[in-house]
């Protein structure tokens, strides 16, 4: 029997615990019977004020992944999806791949959106070569991120490195500031993109489109884009930007 509410598509979510935005966002641009199961990571420290900060949040993650995984499964998702960035990112395209086939294993083989992937496939679909950036990071979260779109032969014309100083704080960044972000990072770019999923850009993203005259990717949108029509629901969401309206 299909599950009353996710007889389509059922998505198990691994987020951070101080992550307040992916978890709106996604329901937000939910469609009929797919449902989103969210599990959060335990941040016991979410100290984000330098490159060690940073690097000590990731190794938390690192540890109670698994246990996040062990406990979304027992809900019987059919697909899992990623609402954390910054360790999609680490250590450019092997890395991602990486992390992605580790969740995958550990999620007994079930395929996984990772944030990187997404953008990775945006950028790829709006035949972009240049590229802005807007992160919420530390400069070593900024320097994985360019690697990781340069391995893939993407060019990063700018990037905008918020160092934001916890990670709670991420959320915080208004839409002034993210909106003065993406002007700053806007020079000789084909598109922009915005990582950092506790970032709230999503709709406006789908707003900087129109007044930018080119493709501007949230992060959020593209990883719920990839795992919608990965799964071959191509249902359209409108005011959350190009992808997700036209693709």
């Amino acid at each position: 029997m299909p599950d009353q509410l996710g007889y389509r598509k059922k998505f198990g979510v691994i987020i951070p615990s101080t992550n307040t935005i992916v978890e709106p966002d996604f329901y937000r641009m939910t469609v009929p019977g797919v449902t989103a199961h969210v599990v959060r990571i335990h941040i016991r420290d979410q100290n984000l004020s330098s490159d060690e900060a940073f690097v000590n949040l990731l190794q938390q993650i690192r540890i109670e992944i698994k246990y996040a995984i062990e406990r979304v499964l027992t809900a019987e998702p059919d697909y899992m999806v990623m609402g954390m960035s910054a360790e999609t990112f680490w250590d450019g395209v092997e890395g991602n791949r990486r992390f992605t086939k580790m969740i995958s294993d550990w999620a007994g083989g079930l395929p996984v959106a990772t944030g990187a992937e997404a953008c990775e496939r945006a950028l790829k679909l709006f035949g972009a070569k240049k590229i802005g950036v807007v992160t919420p990071y530390q400069p070593i979260g900024d320097k994985n991120v360019v690697r990781f779109f340069n391995d893939l032969g993407f060019e990063v014309t700018a990037i905008k490195g918020l160092r934001c100083p916890t990670a709670v704080a991420i959320a915080h960044v208004s839409q002034d500031e993210l909106r003065q972000a993406l002007i700053e990072v806007n020079k000789d770019a084909d598109a922009l993109v915005q990582v950092g999923t506790n970032l709230s850009m999503v709709s406006l993203a789908d707003e900087a489109e129109r007044w930018l005259g080119k493709p501007v990717i949230a992060i959020n949108a593209a990883t719920w884009w990839m795992a919608l029509r990965d799964n071959s629901i191509m249902d359209k969401v409108y005011g959350c930007g190009t992808l997700l309206r036209e693709y």
